[in-house]
């Protein structure tokens, strides 16, 4: 048992993500990469040197593996077959070349299946850029249930200058093969053994997971027009502010950036509702909880909770910020992102008997999502052309019609709407409504 090769499975939150994986759009998620420069940029270039760095990472040339019945969990294969060119692909962005072309461009890109026999990755060259977007565009798409969030901020070490950590292609280990079913029987019995001595821990996260879901399950959200299925579209678009600015409007009110950036969003859905008729009383925002604070390239995977912030609506956006500050901290525990041992199982168990979508196009917990990462502090490059902003792109299932996604880079936050069309076709509207919430919440600080 010891001489075994140890054989990679899907954790408990990757097996999530995949049971996810059953609605029009496809659970993948991204990011755009605008690089700045003047005609004289390479895209051939670029493209070499991303090439060769992502052949570095050995999960970017791994194929999802289903074991026989009875021998566990999916798992991580070397694909024997591997061609890093297959998953890149170079894009013309049409006239006028501006950044909302180049994010629907993107957002296509994410939206379309990733094959399942292949490694579950993409990446997109965009050029013909307008000059005030920049030289080149990329696009990096991944299945969620390759990396969670800070895992996808670990692949971007590895791909900018001066950061890389696993060295050149020529360095990777050769490729292994697939294990045999003996292999898989005596590696799903050391798993069931481990889990059997973990139980204790496990029925402590369900306690502190409790805590994290603020004692939500079985409370509904507010019913309003935003929660409706969704189709296979998307639209996006985005919106900059400065991140030293809401550090420092959180901080006069006790309050986190993602605080102020729940007070935020909540108002300019309340802005959009109130145009449409509607007058809830509050909202449900889901907001994702990481267990881990880093990562590696080579440690990816899923660790992640989620916890749903209801959001009273009345009064101005200091009164809302004070109020969500103190709900947000009443939720957090020291353990984060423990909630996960207790929605996993039901998603699971909802997947395994086909009634997930189902679920999903009906439920009543939230009423939109909320993802906010830390991204690098300083600028960085690529092939020696500096990336000059970075857009987070995440799509949602179900009958959640409008989701929000926030990623820092280099002093700038960069907030992402993506909506269905279809339900919220007021996108553009309601970037203009965040906007305004941001320069509010700084004036009443």
């Amino acid at each position: 048992m010891a001489e075994q090769r140890r054989i990679e499975r899907l954790g408990p939150s990757d097996l999530t993500e995949l049971a996810s994986d059953v609605g029009p759009v496809p659970m993948n998620v991204g990011a755009v990469l605008f690089l700045a420069g003047d005609g004289t940029v390479d895209s051939a270039t670029i493209e070499a040197t991303l090439t060769k760095r992502i052949s570095g990472i050995r999960r970017l040339r791994q194929c999802l593996g289903d074991p026989p019945p009875g021998l566990g969990r999916p798992y991580w294969a070397d694909d024997e077959h591997y061609d890093v060119g297959a998953h890149f692909a170079r894009v013309r962005c049409p006239a006028p070349g501006d950044r909302d072309t180049a994010l629907a461009i993107a957002v296509d890109a994410v939206t379309q299946p990733l094959p399942r026999s292949r490694p579950l990755w993409r990446a997109i060259i965009i050029t013909d850029l307008a000059d005030n977007c920049g030289a080149v565009g990329l696009v990096m798409v991944l299945h969620h249930v390759l990396a969670d969030g800070i895992g996808g901020l670990a692949i971007l070490a590895h791909l900018v200058d001066g950061m890389a950590a696993a060295g050149s292609a020529d360095e990777i280990p050769a490729t292994s093969p697939s294990p045999r079913p003996m292999e898989l029987l005596a590696d799903c019995a050391v798993e069931r053994l481990r889990t059997l001595r973990q139980i204790p821990r496990t029925v402590a996260h369900v306690r502190g997971g409790w805590n994290e879901l603020g004692h939500s399950i079985g409370r509904r959200a507010p019913r309003c027009s935003l929660n409706a299925p969704t189709g296979p579209r998307r639209r996006m678009t985005a919106v900059e502010t400065d991140l030293r600015t809401l550090r420092e409007a959180g901080r006069s009110s006790g309050a986190t950036v993602n605080d102020v950036l729940l007070a935020a969003i909540t108002g300019a859905l309340a802005v959009l509702l109130h145009r449409r008729g509607e007058f809830p009383l509050e909202l449900v925002v889901s907001v994702p909880v990481s267990a881990r604070r880093s990562t590696t390239s080579g440690h990816l995977g899923n660790q992640v909770g989620v916890m749903p912030v209801r959001v009273p609506l009345a009064g101005g956006p200091a009164e809302r910020l004070t109020a969500i500050s103190r709900i947000t901290r009443a939720q957090k525990i020291r353990t984060r992102g423990t909630s996960a041992a207790l929605i996993g199982p039901l998603f699971r168990l909802l997947a395994a008997v086909k009634l997930f979508r189902w679920f999903v196009d009906r439920q009543r917990l939230v009423n939109s999502f909320l993802s906010n990462l830390p991204g690098p502090p300083s600028p960085l490059a690529i092939a020696g052309v500096p990336i000059a902003s970075m857009v987070p792109i995440t799509v949602t299932a179900g009958n959640v019609g409008v989701a929000f996604a926030a990623l820092s880079y280099a002093g700038t936050l960069t907030v992402t709407i993506i909506a269905d069309p279809d339900v919220v076709p007021e996108i553009d509207d309601l970037a203009a409504a965040l906007h305004e919430q941001f320069r509010a919440i700084d004036e009443e600080a």
